[in-house]
């Protein structure tokens, strides 16, 4: 099997297991999207919205992650 197939069904199963996380515990994630530095704009017919320390978060945590997959991956 060829590495590019490995990495797609690990991400395969990776989002499907998170995905059931979030369903099945959706509640204890009411915070997130909420964090002091993600941007709300609400006026009359406009909404913006920008999750930067959300998404900071998500990144640091994505990092560390996939750095504990590759190095027992690699071994």
């Amino acid at each position: 099997m060829s590495q590019v197939a490995k990495i797609l069904i690990f991400t395969g199963v990776f989002l499907l297991v998170a995905g059931l996380l979030v369903w099945a515990f959706g509640h204890w994630f009411s915070w997130f999207g909420k964090l002091p530095g993600d941007i709300r704009i609400e006026r009359k017919n406009f909404v913006f919205y920008a999750p930067i320390t959300s998404m900071i978060v998500v990144s640091i945590l994505l990092n560390i992650i996939l750095y504990l997959i590759f190095k027992f991956w690699n071994k």
